[in-house]
């Protein structure tokens, strides 16, 4: 393409992107870059929800078709890279679910035993961190587990985004079904979130909640952790807040 569509595909992308929900204007924008196709969208936003609605935005916008995502999240606490790590291997290690899994934690080349495991293990979970961004590799035996691995890094509140690496041996099929249940087991495990009265529903990777709780921020914090979820394309929150 030339110059004057390039210009052309980054006034609409930025079009789109003022009109997604979440996003805060007195932030600015993200840097947009545009070449042969692809554009690179770099900067922080103020949750992955917001990250994950502006990356399909952007993708939507006739003439790209490729997106580098250098997006990342305004951590809620600024922590350093070795505090992160310490409370996603304490997380990881607490989960029942991941009892038969090896756990290590990768540095540079070198891979660091956080747990051992015996000769049958099920599978393995790598953890790296740098500069805020965890990336999680190794192999699982279920899509249930990665995206529980993802949505436990997110939970972390230094942590400014998540690569969710990890696969899925023996490889499964993804379903609408199978997010639903991973978005109740999500709303289930967060301690700040009442889940009993979340309805969810889920049609093509698109998510909604329905139902009532008690206050906007449990309404904001079960979006998110839906949000977290490996496989989930979008989210309408149709929670209402009932004191």
């Amino acid at each position: 393409m030339g110059d004057r569509s390039a210009v052309v595909v980054l006034e609409e992308v930025r079009a789109r992107l003022r009109s997604v929900p979440g996003f805060e204007t007195g932030h600015g924008l993200p840097h947009l870059a545009y070449e042969n196709g692809t554009l690179t969208i770099e900067g922080e936003v103020d949750g992955v929800g917001t990250k994950k609605r502006m990356l399909r935005a952007a993708a939507g916008v006739p003439g790209v078709e490729g997106v580098v995502d250098r997006l990342r999240v305004r951590p809620a606490e600024p922590m350093g890279d070795r505090e992160i790590r310490d409370h996603v291997a304490r997380a990881f290690l607490g989960e029942p679910a991941f009892a038969e899994l090896a756990a290590f934690e990768r540095r540079g080349e070198k891979l660091e035993p956080i747990r051992a495991s015996p000769i049958d293990l099920r599978g393995r979970l790598e953890i790296e961190v740098a500069d805020g961004i965890v990336t999680l590799d190794g192999t699982v035996p279920g899509l249930d587990h990665k995206r529980l691995a993802g949505l436990l890094a997110w939970w972390v509140p230094g942590v400014r985004d998540v690569v969710n690496g990890i696969a899925v041996e023996p490889p499964e099929e993804d379903s609408d079904g199978a997010i639903a249940d991973a978005c109740r087991m999500a709303l289930e495990k967060d301690p700040f979130v009442d889940a009993s009265q979340i309805r969810i529903s889920v049609r093509d990777r698109r998510v909604t909640l329905g139902g009532v709780v008690p206050s906007e921020d449990q309404r904001r914090m079960a979006e998110n952790d839906i949000w977290a979820l490996f496989g989930v394309d979008a989210v309408d929150n149709e929670i209402r807040v009932h004191r």
